[in-house]
């Protein structure tokens, strides 16, 4: 009887323990999925509100490296809680989703689940891209590129700028089958009105293949530099005022040559009489 007694006692305290214990329930999906694509995760607890814990993001490899972490708090409602975690410029390879607790984990039931595998696939290499991924606002933006094994199944674009917003998609738009290698072509022109670094988002109907960042500038432009004559002096030659000299001139006589000299030899007799007396 003694011994009946205390296997119903241990039996009722494991029960109450179980019954008091809460349970936490997370859930992402999907499990596996491209990189670039959104990580959703959900979270269902009955755990009392004003109860918070971190759910955290690890890329897992030799060491767990934190990616991402969100706080939740449960509330009086105890209804489902998201987080979307974004895996943009990550590397393909398995990562991990866990509930982290501030200080002691605490009880929790058996068939909790507070951590989940993913696996991260890189799709990158799928996508060759043909235009410039800078180009003059003049002429942007134009998308061109293959799809490996795309064909004629098309390709999904989402055109967001850093500070212009969505300006495009997301959208289908064709591709163009290579008979030989059954790769699909595409190109598309999208307008855009402002210099920006413009991220293009590819998805097909597998999810999310990767996302190119192109940079669009402002048109260059040729500055004209007015030149600038500088006129070169020249030595100046200073004005002398030249006076001109006069050559003395022989006065002509107005009497004949004649005259002039039968007069002077008259002169002179008359001088040499005057001597003699």
């Amino acid at each position: 009887m003694k011994k009946f007694l205390c296997t119903l006692i241990l039996l009722s305290c494991f029960l109450v323990g179980s019954v008091s214990a809460y349970g936490i329930y997370l859930n992402c999906t999907p499990l596996t999925l491209p990189v670039g694509q959104t990580l959703k995760c959900a979270v269902n607890s009955d755990f009392p509100p004003g109860t918070s814990f971190s759910l955290n993001f690890y890329q897992k490899q030799y060491t767990a490296t934190l990616i991402s972490s969100q706080t939740m708090t449960i509330q009086p409602s105890q209804t489902t809680q998201y987080a979307l975690f974004d895996t943009t410029g990550l590397k393909g390879g398995q990562y991990d989703v866990e509930v982290a607790w501030n200080g002691n984990v605490p009880a929790m039931r058996s068939d909790s689940i507070s951590a989940q595998l993913v696996q991260l696939t890189d799709r990158s290499g799928e996508i060759t891209m043909t235009s410039a991924t800078t180009q003059d606002l003049a002429d942007a933006l134009v998308i061109a590129g293959t799809l490996k094994n795309g064909g004629n199944s098309g390709i999904q674009i989402q055109v967001d700028g850093a500070s212009a917003g969505r300006v495009f998609g997301p959208q289908y738009i064709p591709t163009t089958n290579n008979i030989q290698t059954g790769d699909g072509s595409f190109s598309q022109t999208v307008a855009v009105t402002q210099p920006d670094n413009y991220t293009v988002k590819f998805s097909d109907t597998n999810g999310v293949i990767t996302s190119v960042v192109f940079q669009v500038t402002a048109p260059t432009t040729a500055t004209t530099i007015p030149t600038v004559s500088t006129p070169v002096p020249t030595p100046s030659t200073p004005q002398v005022t030249y006076t001109p000299i006069l050559k003395p001139t022989t006065a002509k006589s107005p009497l004949p040559v004649p005259l002039i000299i039968g007069a002077l030899g008259i002169g002179v007799l008359f001088a040499v009489r005057r001597e003699k007396e």
